[in-house]
């Protein structure tokens, strides 16, 4: 089965990435696919580069980077949600007149077309969070 994964809560607020997390993970060491993770409206949160967790915390954003890095999932970013809480990429920082993105490696910037996508090419959506 082909999930697609939508991530609407922020970290360390909420427990929905962590849920998500878990999720994929879960599917994926049962033969599932899991071709994008969505990130919308707070959820967006989870790519910033620049939170820094105490160290005997998790690190949410490390362990979706990697997972994205080793099962080639695509994380996208909604580009809405993500300028209105101050996240940039590259190529948006600089259109924006802005000195610095915050993208976290593995993570992308996209609009809501790769939602619709997502759902229109996968089994399943399964939503954390609101």
């Amino acid at each position: 089965m082909k999930f697609g994964v939508v991530v609407s809560e922020g970290p360390y607020t909420h427990q929905a990435a962590d849920t998500a997390y878990h999720f994929v993970v879960a599917a994926l060491a049962a033969g599932h696919e899991v071709p994008r993770v969505f990130f919308y409206h707070d959820g967006v949160n989870v790519g910033t580069r620049l939170s820094v967790p105490p160290q005997d915390e998790r690190n949410i954003q490390e362990q979706w980077s990697a997972l994205a890095r080793e099962h080639g999932i695509d994380l996208v970013i909604c580009i809405a949600a993500a300028q209105r809480r101050g996240m940039l990429d590259e190529k948006e920082a600089e259109r924006q007149g802005k000195d610095a993105d915050n993208i976290a490696e593995g993570f992308r910037i996209s609009g809501l077309g790769q939602l619709i996508e997502m759902g229109i090419q996968t089994d399943r959506l399964v939503m954390f969070g609101d």
